[in-house]
This record gives C-alpha cells, sequence and structure tokens, in this order.
C-alpha cells in the first residue's frame, strides 16, 4: 500500500545503513540514554556502561524505534570532552547493545572520530547537532551508509545576527548542510532534518521554529525530528520540575502536529501511549504500525 501524506509531512522510507524506518504510519519515537555525569536532565544516571544499557533495552521495551546514546552534554555551558573520552564513554554501550538487541542505534555527536568509532562498533544514524560543522563528518556517514540527522543549531549560524526572520535563517541553514550532505555522497533517503530547540534559541524562537517543522523538512522532501524533551521551554512551565514529563508529551504533540517524523524523548513509555491516541486519527488511512 503506497502511504499517503495528511498534509504534506514526509511519507516513505528512512535507510541506515542495514535498518530502515517506514514514516507514515504513525509517529516514531527516539529514546534518549545520555552516557554523561553532566547532561541536564539525567547526568550521571547512566554513566555506566551496563545500567545504560539495562536503560535502552528498557526504553526499547516501551516502544522506542530508535535508541539516541550521547557522551557529551549539549546544554547551556557544557564542558566539551575530547574525542577519545566521548569514544569511551559510548562504543562500549553501542558494541553490548547491538549484541543484546536488534534496535536502531543513535549516536549523538558532532565529531566525525566518535562517529566512526560508533559506527564501527554497530551504530547506525549519526545525530549531528552541529550539522556537518566537522568537515570529515559528512565523509564518515556516507562510507558506512548511515542515516544522518542534520541539527539547526544557532549557536554556530553565521547569519543568526543579520536581522532575518529565525525560521527563515533556519531553513537556508539546513538547506545548506543538505547540498554539503548529498555533495559527500549521502543518500537522500538517509537524511533527517531537526529544527534545533533550545541551541541557542529563545523560546519564542523554538515556538517559531516548531511551527515551522514543515518547511524544516523542505515541504515533505525530508522527515524531521523534534526534541524538546526536559529542554528550558518546558522547564518555563513547570518551574518546580513537577509534571515536566507532561509538558514535553504536549510539546511533542505540538511538533508531531506541524509536521514532525519522531519526537525524542525521554520519557518513552508515556509518550509513546499518547501518540498512540494522537495517530489513530492522523494517520488513520495508513495503518498503525511501523513496518
Amino acid at each position: 500500500m503506497a502511504l499517503i501524506s495528511p498534509d504534506g509531512r514526509f511519507v516513505g522510507t528512512y535507510k541506515a545503513r542495514d535498518k530502515e524506518l517506514v514514516i507514515g504510519r504513525r509517529t516514531l519515537v527516539m529514546g534518549i540514554v545520555n552516557v554523561t555525569p553532566d547532561s541536564f536532565s539525567d547526568g550521571g544516571d547512566f554513566f555506566d556502561t551496563e545500567r545504560a544499557v539495562e536503560h535502552a533495552l528498557e526504553l526499547s521495551a516501551q516502544g522506542a524505534d530508535v535508541i539516541d546514546i550521547g557522551g557529551e552534554s549539549t546544554r547551556p555551558g557544557y564542558e566539551p570532552v575530547s574525542d577519545d573520552e566521548e569514544i569511551n564513554r559510548v562504543v562500549p554501550v553501542i558494541r553490548e547493545l547491538k549484541e543484546r538487541s536488534d534496535v536502531i542505534i543513535s549516536c549523538d555527536t558532532s565529531k566525525s572520530k566518535v562517529a566512526r568509532a560508533a559506527l564501527d562498533a554497530g551504530c547506525h544514524i549519526i545525530n549531528d547537532v552541529k550539522a556537518l560543522e566537522d568537515p570529515d563528518m559528512a565523509g564518515v556517514i556516507a562510507e558506512y551508509s548511515a542515516g544522518a540527522v542534520l541539527m539547526y543549531n544557532r549557536r554556530i549560524d553565521k547569519n543568526k545576527d543579520n536581522g532575518m526572520n529565525t525560521s527563515y535563517q533556519a531553513i537556508e541553514f539546513i538547506k545548506e548542510r543538505i547540498k554539503l550532505a548529498l555533495d559527500a555522497g549521502i543518500k537522500e533517503d538517509h537524511i533527517m532534518t531537526d529544527p534545533g530547540i533550545g541551541f541557542g534559541t529563545t523560546r519564542l524562537e523554538d515556538l517559531a521554529l516548531t511551527a515551522s517543522i514543515m518547511q524544516l523538512g523542505l515541504n515533505g522532501r525530508f522527515p524531521v525530528l523534534y526534541g524538546v524533551s526536559r529542554k528550558r521551554v518546558a522547564k518555563m512551565m513547570s518551574p518546580d520540575g513537577s509534571g515536566i514529563d507532561n509538558i514535553s508529551i504536549g510539546l511533542a504533540l505540538a511538533g508531531v502536529s506541524s509536521g514532525c517524523a519522531m519526537v525524542r524523548v525521554h520519557n518513552v513509555k508515556d509518550t509513546a501511549q499518547a501518540l498512540k491516541g494522537y495517530d489513530s486519527s492522523l494517520y488513520a488511512f495508513n495503518g498503525s504500525s511501523n513496518g
């Protein structure tokens, strides 16, 4: 059965090495595993390899289609770590998870050396918050036929102070990075984009980017990943921290409404349940399971 878009969002197949995701039957879920001591939400909780793997397996059982493993915090004011330190954090987790599960594995890194080590260990997707800023990154991803997530990052956008509309700047940034990816040999059906919520943006800019998700996928040409879970925009709505996962889920649904294909979250179980209800109407004519 050919998939039909309800509103012009991407439908089709996203490929990552020997894996693929069917997009257009339901919203996909990426579960977060931070192998760091200092991430803003769960820093230190899964710093041990075995605990990180067990958490990843739990998220997969709860409905995560992809597990995103990161070894360096990207919160505001984060302390950078060396390539070797980041490799030592993520590679053992990727390797053991690969042995124990067939879940699709993503590595959250902007460093080509880390990406190569992660791909050698068996990961399928490189989730790059700097969108190929490392001059060797595109070539590494292309060499392994890996999936790529290219995120708009206002912190490194050279046009951020020129007075243009933030969403327009983000679209132009994404277009440039997609061209770079394609020129390096990354195939079109291996590319996903991300609006970059919380990366050098104000809360109003976060909302503007959320409303521009369809355009950030170049109007159905590419699927879009939306990550807002427990970020500052959610924390502002819950100053004491209570209910932050419910707020994150609400924001995730706003992203789905705007056209995203996959949401990146900490609380997989509750998000997957909420999406089951939401998707029952959004994708009713395409069915409700990911092939």
